[in-house]
């Protein structure tokens, strides 16, 4: 390993209607991710609790940001010395729920992002679930001589969010997602996870579900988009060792974060 790399996992399972055994899967992905010597974990949106579809189950799943999910991924976090990053099912107010990702080490919490742009495309309306996060900030974390910016799923299609992290000093855009299965899909998936990280000069780190539900192709993406690591269809791990100074060539080749003319503003 080049000085300053970290390895990273993302882990790519279905999320189910049931607490506990999402938890114990976990569990078991994040042991395996850590033998292969991964030091951050990406698992996929959703990963606390899912239904498909969406009911009124997902309010009474929903936990607080310091409850019994993340509790959990410490505990793993401090078993094997990583960071996990993970979709929770966060509590919000009127029945609705907050589409979160936790970003959570052996001390606790260190990133939480909150979805910004709610699936309200393609037939689906997020929005009568879920209550968006509030917009202009950026959620960051450092490990070693990286820096990680959190956003999630349909996030990707709004290449301002990642304009924001790589503002706020990310090397590295993770991306849990549930990116519904239909035609063209995985063309998007794939095009666009590419794109953020040749236009960001970032690498990308996505975490899908499978198949049927999701397209899955969960991947590690380097700063000039190409893919160095995946997982395919069904459930799996892959892992990734990302350089800085793989990140720093890229930039000094081409500047295009400094040589940009427009700046991201919310509306």
């Amino acid at each position: 390993m080049s000085s300053g790399s970290v390895i990273v996992a993302v882990c790519q399972f279905s999320p189910v209607a049931d607490r506990s055994a999402n938890r114990e899967r976990i569990g078991a992905l994040v042991a395996g991710a850590a033998a292969r010597g991964a030091r951050v974990v990406v698992l996929p949106e959703y990963s606390s609790y899912f239904v498909d579809p969406f009911d009124e189950t997902l309010a009474a799943n929903a936990e607080d940001l310091d409850g019994e999910f993340t509790g959990e991924l410490r505990r793993l976090a401090a078993r094997h010395d990583a960071v996990i990053v993970a979709g929770l099912v966060e509590r919000a107010d009127e029945g609705r729920i907050r589409n979160a990702v936790v970003a959570v080490d052996a001390t606790g919490i260190l990133a939480v992002y909150r979805k910004q742009h709610l699936y309200d495309a393609f037939g689906q309306t997020e929005s009568r679930w879920i209550e968006p996060g509030q917009v202009g900030g950026a959620a960051t974390f450092v490990v070693d001589a990286l820096t990680f910016g959190l956003m999630t799923c349909y996030d990707v299609r709004f290449p301002e969010v990642a304009r924001t992290l790589v503002d706020a000093g990310a090397d590295v855009l993770v991306i849990p997602a549930e990116w519904v299965r239909g035609p063209l899909k995985e063309h998007h998936w794939t095009t666009l996870l590419a794109a953020r990280a040749i236009e960001s000069t970032a690498y990308v780190v996505a975490a899908d579900h499978p198949v049927p539900v999701g397209v899955g192709h969960s991947a590690v993406v380097d700063p000039q988009g190409v893919v160095v690591a995946g997982v395919g269809t069904g459930e799996g791990i892959a892992v990734a060792e990302l350089d800085p100074a793989a990140v720093a060539r890229v930039r000094e080749v081409n500047p295009v974060l400094r040589l940009r003319r427009y700046r991201v503003s919310p509306r």
